[in-house]
């Protein structure tokens, strides 16, 4: 399906990558991005003075400096296993409960109210694609890798933009200089354009930074999910913020991404811009989830 996006809501970028004619599907809810963030500040500003900054950027630090070529190679395999245990998709909202994301400079609460936030407000603009309401509800339920019974992993290789490793790294990537730092920075195999990739090859084909977002992209693929191409996409790339917002690495796309790449955009402002100190009531939406789960889902999946 083709897309048209209200243009004013994304930045350049993201502008010269969504086209479309007058015959084609036009997908605009009218969400208004708000001023400011819980903290009072722009959106993913990671300069700004707050509370968070401090931790954000050792976050970043961290994260930069660790996630090799090897080191991503490593998690895929041990966790592509899926021999963890058997929960329902409820099951792993639930335990979600218990983190708050170290990366994130904009919200400061359990994973829970970000997972509703996102679904709620994609469901008040788009009521008739329950599939993509359904993807705003469990595009971050990897970060159960941050659980105990899942090794307890830290933040740094679970939570954060995400980026392909095994060629160059971009410059528009977040504390950028910290990347320098990594292994693969000096490594000529992994330091060129392309890499060990080739153009055009397709995401799929590309490893990226190790973390929630891929480990949920298995959890789903091989739980055989009924949802489009489109949600699997989104929810394997909708922290590769230096795709999404910036543009880069697309020479690594193929047209299956590009086609792709406009539900993230429609996806990413509600995913950024729904975070919010207001709260949802979880009893009162939980049916209506619970349905979407049963449509597109087994009802206990491997993880």
């Amino acid at each position: 399906m083709t897309i048209i996006i209200d243009q004013t809501q994304f930045d350049a970028a993201a502008e010269r990558k969504v086209a479309g004619d007058p015959g084609e599907l036009v997908l605009d809810g009218g969400f208004t991005v708000p001023d400011s963030n819980a903290f009072g500040h722009t959106f993913r500003d990671y300069d700004a003075e707050s509370e968070r900054k401090k931790t954000v950027e050792e976050f970043y630090r961290v994260n930069h400096i660790s996630q090799t070529y090897e080191f991503v190679r490593r998690m895929r395999d041990a966790y592509a296993r899926l021999d963890r245990t058997e929960m329902s998709i409820w099951e792993c909202i639930e335990l979600l409960n218990e983190f708050i994301d170290d990366s994130d400079p904009d919200l400061d609460m359990p994973q829970i109210e970000h997972l509703l936030q996102t679904a709620e407000a994609i469901r008040k603009d788009y009521p008739d694609e329950d599939w993509l309401h359904l993807t705003g509800l469990i595009h971050d339920l990897g970060k159960v890798l941050l659980h105990p019974s899942f090794g307890e992993l830290p933040q740094w290789a679970v939570v954060g933009d995400t980026f392909p490793v095994g060629c160059a790294f971009d410059e528009c990537n977040v504390h950028f200089k910290y990347l320098k730092e990594n292994p693969d920075y000096h490594n000529p195999e992994f330091n060129t354009k392309f890499g060990v990739y080739s153009e055009g090859c397709g995401l799929d084909n590309v490893l990226m930074s190790w973390g929630h977002d891929d480990y949920m992209y298995l959890v789903a693929k091989e739980n055989k999910t009924t949802l489009p191409s489109a949600g699997l996409f989104i929810i394997r790339y909708h922290s590769f913020y230096p795709l999404h917002k910036h543009g880069a690495y697309t020479h690594l796309m193929n047209e299956e991404d590009k086609e792709n790449l406009k539900w993230l955009h429609v996806f990413n402002k509600y995913d950024l811009y729904s975070k919010s100190s207001v709260r949802i009531d979880v009893e009162k939406v939980k049916p209506y989830y619970m349905s979407l789960i049963e449509k597109y889902f087994p009802e206990k999946l491997k993880w």
